[in-house]
């Protein structure tokens, strides 16, 4: 089966992208606020309990997050004067109220993540994803007052239909396609991919790979110095994803702290959002002649 939601652009052909007050790299944190249900397994850091239900010992890590973690979060995003990106599953409306309120409070931006991390939705009948997707998009508008514009599904998850479902309810950008360092339309019309990087990715380098603290500074400093060299010509997007039960763990926390600090004074960085990442790109770059043919799929 053919790939028919994007077409191949290499980077090099394309042409120039160039970001506010002339910064080569657009830079956002990508802050998943997330909920576990205690009956299903998930994101481990053990294994050979993942399968049972309740597992304490996973599900507590999960949960150490909204409890704990990211409260030392936001004291680490308000030091820096970062605005969050939010995938934001939309349980957490219900069950963790205070970190929507603290968001508000702070103009966070909130992409829909899906209801909760326990639940995929790449098996879903068009009918019952229609009816899944209204409901966590209208969830979230309600809570936090602002009707989310990105997507991001649980695991990534997407069924061939998923961007245009979205469309349909007003959002105009996914981030479940981690294949580049910029923007680029996708063949729905309306829709953007807005790049979300899965390696720069707290549970990749400390859950999948083991890495220490300062392996997580330098692989970020690293991460930074190269698209910064790679934008002389053409602006790049660098995301930062952070999950509040894995970065905010005490041991761990002050290396955010340090990653963030190069990041934020790095010169040509322009901190931003996901929101006004996918603003900036309609803005500046023309639309394809054909773009108004829906894809069929």
């Amino acid at each position: 089966m053919d790939n028919r939601l994007f077409d191949y652009s290499p980077v090099v052909d394309r042409q120039p992208l160039h970001w506010p007050d002339g910064a080569r790299i657009a830079f956002y944190v990508g802050l998943n606020v997330e909920h576990y249900r205690i009956d299903r397994p998930s994101t481990s850091i053990f294994a050979d309990t993942r399968h049972l239900a309740p597992d304490p010992l996973n599900y507590g890590w999960r949960d150490y997050g909204p409890r704990v973690g990211i409260w030392r979060l936001i004291d680490t995003l308000d030091r820096h004067r970062v605005r969050a990106s939010v995938m934001l599953n939309s349980d957490v409306a219900a069950r963790y109220p205070q970190i929507i309120r603290a968001g508000r409070e702070r103009d966070w931006v909130w992409a829909a993540h899906g209801k909760n991390n326990s639940i995929l939705q790449a098996d879903m009948t068009a009918d019952e994803e229609r009816a899944y997707l209204t409901e966590v998009v209208d969830t979230i508008a309600e809570a936090t007052g602002r009707r989310p514009r990105g997507w991001l599904g649980p695991a990534l998850t997407e069924t061939f239909r998923t961007p245009e479902l979205l469309a349909e309810l007003g959002l105009d950008y996914v981030l479940d396609w981690a294949n580049d360092d910029q923007p680029y339309r996708l063949n729905v019309p309306g829709m953007l991919s807005v790049p979300y990087s899965i390696e720069i990715n707290d549970i990749q380098l400390f859950v999948g790979k083991s890495l220490s603290g300062p392996d997580f500074v330098r692989i970020v400093t690293d991460q930074l110095d190269q698209l910064h060299a790679d934008a002389t010509e053409s602006g790049r997007v660098m995301s930062l994803v952070l999950h509040p039960f894995v970065i905010n763990q005490p041991f761990r926390h002050k290396y955010l702290d340090q990653a963030l600090e190069y990041v934020v004074n790095h010169p040509g960085v322009w901190v931003t959002t996901s929101d006004d990442i996918a603003d900036h790109y309609r803005k500046v770059t023309q639309a394809p002649a054909d773009s108004d043919t829906t894809t069929s799929r």
